[in-house]
């Protein structure tokens, strides 16, 4: 994404438009978060659960789930003036990882929600992202049944890369996804700004 110019009342100002990618696994609260936090009402590729879908999906932990992406979610959100997120969710199913590599294409970072009840379902996405070193937060989405782990906790259990910063969440909370964000976008400036100056060093 880049820069988008536009002209009211005679001023020019310059609008920054930056792509994220909302990762985890299956039910994990990948379109919940899109949904809380986008200021438009935001594009959902949700099919109804089949039972061809049921032989291959694992729906331990989340029984009462009876739709799944089968595509990607849409939304937008503004962190402040002149920045805006685009937000593309994307399918946890192993079946459509194939949409992952188009999806990720020119994204400043990604968002990898995690349920600490199926803390394994998200470690296809940490690899995917610590292998194309794409920069990445995990989110814990803290679901009211879920034992409650520590940021420490959930970042030695994923072995995460020394300084991938883990948070704690509410993917139904606008404000509590919105911290998210801004965690992403802060650490994903330092992260491409530091390899900047690796290159030139």
């Amino acid at each position: 994404m880049g820069s988008e110019h536009s002209d009211a009342d005679g001023d020019d100002t310059t609008a920054m438009a930056l792509k994220i990618l909302v990762a985890g696994g299956f039910g994990v609260g990948k379109t919940t978060l899109v949904g809380a936090v986008s200021e438009i009402r935001p594009l959902r590729t949700e099919e109804l659960l089949s039972e061809a879908g049921q032989s291959v999906d694992d729906t331990g932990g989340v029984d009462r789930k009876t739709t799944t992406t089968v595509a990607m979610d849409f939304g937008r959100i503004t962190i402040r003036s002149g920045l805006s997120l685009y937000l593309f969710g994307t399918p946890g199913q192993n079946r459509f990882w194939f949409l992952w590599d188009e999806l990720s294409r020119g994204a400043l970072g990604a968002v990898v929600l995690a349920d600490t009840r199926r803390l394994e379902d998200c470690f296809p996405a940490v690899d995917y992202f610590e292998h194309r070193h794409i920069p990445f937060v995990v989110a814990v989405n803290c679901f009211a049944t879920a034992r409650t782990y520590g940021a420490h906790e959930v970042s030695r259990a994923l072995d995460l890369d020394r300084g991938t910063p883990v948070v704690l969440c509410d993917a139904r909370d606008r404000d509590s996804g919105k911290e998210v964000l801004i965690r992403l976008v802060e650490y994903a400036g330092r992260m491409y700004t530091a390899r900047l100056l690796d290159s030139v060093g």
